[in-house]
Order: C-alpha cells, then sequence, then structure tokens
C-alpha cells in the first residue's frame, strides 16, 4: 500500500505540476484570444443571463439555466474554498491569490468553451430531461467511444464516490471538533440527507441546489464582507502586499515569485475546474434557447468561485494580522482550517469556529449533492438498466458513510490522479471542438446585434451536425 501512495503521488506531481499547469493555461489563453476575451467583453451579458433564471418554473423534469447555475456551483465551491486557500497563502505567500485571479480570468475562456459543447451535445433523457457533458461530446463529436468510456468511468468513481467520501470526513471532522458530535452518528445523518435527495433525481437535486447555494454563499460572502468594512483601512495595504508578492523574488515570502505563482495557479485550478470536465455535466441540463446561454453562465461559475469565495476566505486570513505567527499550541504554524479558525476568532471572537463548522456542513454537503450529479450524468451515458443507477446510488451513500469516519489520505492522492487523466482527456476534446463553440458564440451575437432579445440556435448554424440530437431544424 506504501509503494502504491508513493507511486501516485509522484504521478500526481508530475501532471499537476506541469503537465496539466501547461495545458490549462495554454488552452485557456488560447480560447481567451480566439474569442476576443468573451470571459471579459461580455460580463454584462452573463450577469443578465444567471439572474434571469432566478425563480424560473420549470416544466416536468427540466432545468432552469440558474439552477444548472446552482448545481455546477455546488459542486465547486467545497472546502477547499476555505482550507485550500488557507494552505495556498502559507505555502505560496500572499501573492498566490494574485495568480489565482489570474487562472480564473484565463480559464473562463474554457469554462465558456466546455460548457457551451455540453450544450450542442446534449441528448434527451428517458423522461425529456436533458443530459450530457465531456463523454457525450467525445463520443457523439468526435467518435472515440473509447474515449468518453474512459471519461466517464474515471468522473463516476473521482466525483461520485471518492470526492464525497472526502467531503463527508470534513463534514465529521469539523463537526466533531467545534460541536463534539460524534463522527459516526454525523455520517449516518448525512449519509440519510444525501439518499433523500439523490434518490429524487436530478430535478430535486436542482431545487435543493437552487435554494442551498445562495443562502451558504450568502453567509460566507458577508461574514467577510463585515470583515472587510470593520477593517477597511487596512485593504489598501493588503491588496498591495497580494499584487506585490506576486513578482516578488523574496524567498522570505512564501518562497518567492515560484511559489506564489505555482501555489497559486494550481488552487486556482482546482478550486474553479475550469476545463477540467466536470462542470459541463451540469451546463447540459439546463433548458435554454441557445447553447452560448449556458456557456456564458457557467463562465461567471469561474469568476464567482474565484474572485468572490476564495478571495472571501484570502481576505479573513491576510486581514487578520502576520499569518506566519499564528501557531498551535506546539508551536507549529497553523494552516487549512486552522488557520482561517484563528483568523475568523480575531475578528470575531471565540465563538467563531463554530461558525466555522457551519459552513464548512453547507459547503461540504452541497459539494456531495453536486458531485453526485456529475456521476449520475456519467451512468446514464452507458444507457444502464435502473437497477445500475440503483446500485450506483446505493455505493454513493455508503462512500459517504465510509469518509465519514475513515482515513482517506491514499484515496484523495487517487482522486487527483483519476481527475489530472480525466482533464486532460476533456481538454483535449474541447481544443478539437472548439470551433463550433466560437461559431455559436458568433451566431449569437449576431442575432444580439440585429436586435433579437432572445437568440435562437439551430443546428445548421454549424457546418456539421454530427453528434447533435437536440437541435436538429
Amino acid at each position: 500500500m506504501e509503494v502504491l501512495g508513493n507511486w501516485v503521488a509522484a504521478v500526481n506531481e508530475v501532471l499537476w505540476s506541469y503537465v496539466l499547469i501547461i495545458m490549462l493555461i495554454g488552452i485557456g489563453a488560447y480560447f481567451s484570444f480566439i474569442s476576443r476575451f468573451v470571459q471579459l467583453r461580455m460580463l454584462k451579458e452573463m450577469f443578465r443571463l444567471v439572474t434571469e433564471g432566478v425563480g424560473q418554473k420549470t416544466q416536468g423534469l427540466h432545468v432552469s439555466s440558474f439552477q444548472a447555475f446552482c448545481i455546477s456551483t455546488a459542486s465547486r465551491v467545497g472546502v477547499g474554498n476555505i482550507a485550500g486557500i488557507a494552505i495556498a497563502i502559507v505555502m505560496g505567500g500572499p501573492g498566490a491569490i494574485f495568480w489565482m485571479w489570474f487562472i480564473a480570468a484565463i480559464g473562463a475562456a474554457s469554462g465558456f468553451v466546455e460548457s457551451t459543447l455540453a450544450q450542442i451535445y446534449k441528448v434527451r433523457g428517458k423522461y425529456g430531461n436533458f443530459r450530457g457533458g465531456p463523454a457525450y461530446y467525445i463520443k457523439n463529436a468526435l467518435g472515440s467511444t473509447k474515449a468518453a468510456i474512459f471519461f466517464a468511468v474515471l468522473i463516476s468513481i473521482t466525483y461520485g464516490l471518492i470526492f464525497n467520501s472526502v467531503q463527508a470526513n470534513t463534514i465529521t471532522i469539523a463537526t466533531e471538533t467545534a460541536f463534539g458530535i460524534d463522527r459516526f452518528a454525523m455520517g449516518i445523518s448525512i449519509a440519510i440527507l444525501t439518499a433523500i435527495v439523490i434518490f429524487g433525481g436530478v430535478s430535486r437535486i436542482a431545487k435543493v441546489s437552487e435554494w442551498m447555494v445562495p443562502i451558504m454563499a450568502g453567509f460566507y460572502i458577508l461574514t467577510a464582507f463585515y470583515i472587510v468594512i470593520v477593517n477597511i483601512k487596512l485593504v489598501p495595504d493588503m491588496l498591495y502586499l497580494i499584487v506585490s508578492s506576486a513578482f516578488q523574488w523574496d524567498a522570505a515570502l512564501g518562497g518567492g515569485i515560484g511559489a506564489a505563482l505555482m501555489t497559486g495557479i494550481k488552487r486556482g485550478l482546482f478550486s474553479n475546474e475550469a476545463g477540467m470536465g466536470s462542470v459541463p455535466n451540469a451546463a447540459a441540463t439546463a433548458d435554454v434557447t441557445h447553447p452560448v446561454k449556458q456557456g456564458l453562465v457557467q463562465a461567471v461559475g469561474v469568476f464567482f468561485d474565484t474572485m468572490i469565495v476564495c478571495t472571501s476566505s484570502a481576505f479573513i486570513v491576510l486581514l487578520s494580522g502576520d499569518y506566519t505567527q499564528a501557531v498551535n499550541a506546539q508551536g507549529v504554524q497553523l494552516t487549512g482550517v486552522e488557520l482561517v479558525q484563528a483568523s475568523l476568532a480575531l475578528h470575531l471572537g471565540s465563538w467563531a469556529p463554530g461558525l466555522l463548522a457551519f459552513f464548512i456542513v453547507m459547503f461540504a454537503f452541497s459539494s456531495i449533492v453536486g458531485n453526485y450529479y456529475y456521476g449520475e450524468s456519467n451512468i446514464n451515458f452507458f444507457k444502464a438498466k435502473p437497477v445500475y443507477l440503483l446500485v450506483f446510488r446505493i455505493f454513493v451513500v455508503a462512500m459517504v458513510l465510509f469518509g465519514s469516519v475513515a482515513k482517506i489520505s491514499l484515496v484523495w492522492d487517487l482522486a487527483d490522479l483519476f481527475m489530472a487523466l480525466m482533464a486532460m482527456t476533456n481538454l483535449i476534446a474541447i481544443v478539437l471542438l472548439g470551433k463550433y463553440a466560437f461559431i455559436a458564440l458568433w451566431d449569437y451575437q449576431k442575432q444580439q446585434a440585429m436586435g433579437i432579445k432572445e437568440p435562437v440556435f439551430r443546428a445548421s448554424t454549424l457546418p456539421s451536425q454530427k453528434g447533435i440530437e437536440v437541435w436538429k431544424d
């Protein structure tokens, strides 16, 4: 087992430190230039599309654009937005936050492309609902069944099973530390709640996400906003520290520019998932008049995750003072959740660790719900009998219970490996298919220029209709 763990760690180091970073930045930059930085010049349209779907009524099992946004955000916004940011600051210094912002700005273009493609090549489910994602456009548009199966298996295991066990593990540790709740008892409660949600199918997942995501993110952002207002005089110095440290050669500041750059980029990629191939599974579910709408909505998700939620965590830590002096009883420097707890305690008082435990429970449970849907969508890709989906749901609930009490460091490393392979498969696919997303974008903008408020997409707009099912004329 130790040999396997060392091998997995070594492969992850190569993939995450070199291969994936080069691919994600290079492809994100390429998409940004080709689209004339769609993620920046169409920000106003992005926010319009997100807000217009709030409270929108849907028929049957259809999912609104806003509900699809909430499903993807539920998965994106997890414990990593709290603990991961604190770790990034300790390892890479304040400059890591600047590079985290940079990769979000670049990665949003990849997020736009993959989600637009998911909409173009989505299919109708048995009950009239929509589903899609990388496995679908890899098979139907590229004609590579083996690669599609490879992706579907990886994401089902990684998100549906492994990541959910990790999220459950985090919940039980947080509640045990803050409130003394027995981990197994908490695990049973989480497993029951998970079963109630996921056995209700995508429509119930969408409804739960629609109210849970705004509440959990809203409370956390308001907490950070209050801390910023109270410490408003310190904000200019903090922002200067973030920017200057990003280009600081002094090794004393988190290892200098190299550590800041690598740590910030990796943290941003882990958090916003742009280009990873996970979010398109949620994007495909939306019932919209044009694929570009959901591409733009999901690009907002990248900014929301990184620029708002992750930045909230960063500001909480950096405004607390010299984070390098925060140590535990043994004199070891604090990092991760412990550092955020200590920072909140300085800002708000001794009751703050309990508040953070509440945030962690909300963030982690929402991730369980969002992660599960990615697995379900890809189980359905195989057109398996209903009994196989039932078995998968049982395994998800079992992994939630297992993760609640287990030590899962090796499982986490395996998840990183699977996620890297999954991302590489998706990135190759969206580079090959990206031109169709841009043709759809030009069509959307052309219709808007003609005064059409709600552009409508037709398959004939594309030079090839291979793999298109829903949008046929």
